[in-house]
């Protein structure tokens, strides 16, 4: 199964700011409603291509960690990550940016790579029996709270 969604949103900040922003992975817990903190791995200083992290979530009572590897990193226009756990690539998460008169427009997407033998799983770990919906919400919210952020 592939499930991609795509939001976008215009922000009032430079492509330069809004790359900054997100591609510190250790600030994703500003924003997003269901990835609370991220942090790099050892030896890893920030966003390259190859850099690894962990990412920790939470929907209610339920938490789990996966692990994100940088495959696009261009300062300005993008920022991709893949997303793992047990060593099995389960989605892509990125974010295009685009000049605009007024600052840029970013869209945030994500491509969900599961498998039907894996969703059974997916919903007691996460709680989650919508994960589209549940992304849409969280994609939302996270260009808002970006957004309000950088246009401060």
């Amino acid at each position: 199964m592939t499930d991609r969604i795509e939001i976008s949103r215009d922000i009032a900040a430079s492509p330069e700011a809004v790359y900054a922003a997100i591609s510190d992975v250790t600030r994703m817990g500003e924003w997003s409603t269901e990835c609370y903190a991220c942090e790099w791995h050892d030896g890893v200083e920030g966003a390259a291509v190859g850099a690894t992290f962990d990412g920790h979530n939470r929907n209610g009572d339920k938490e789990w960690t996966s692990q994100g590897t940088v495959i696009e990193a261009d300062p300005g226009r993008s920022f991709v990550f893949e997303c793992s756990m047990f060593d099995f690539h389960f989605s892509t998460w990125g974010y295009r940016i685009e000049p605009t008169d007024t600052g840029s427009r970013v869209t945030e997407w994500s491509e969900d790579l599961r498998p039907e033998s894996t969703l059974e799983f997916s919903v007691k770990m996460s709680g989650i029996d919508d994960r589209a919906g549940r992304n849409r919400e969280t994609i939302s919210t996270t260009l808002e709270r970006l957004a309000t952020t950088l246009e401060a």
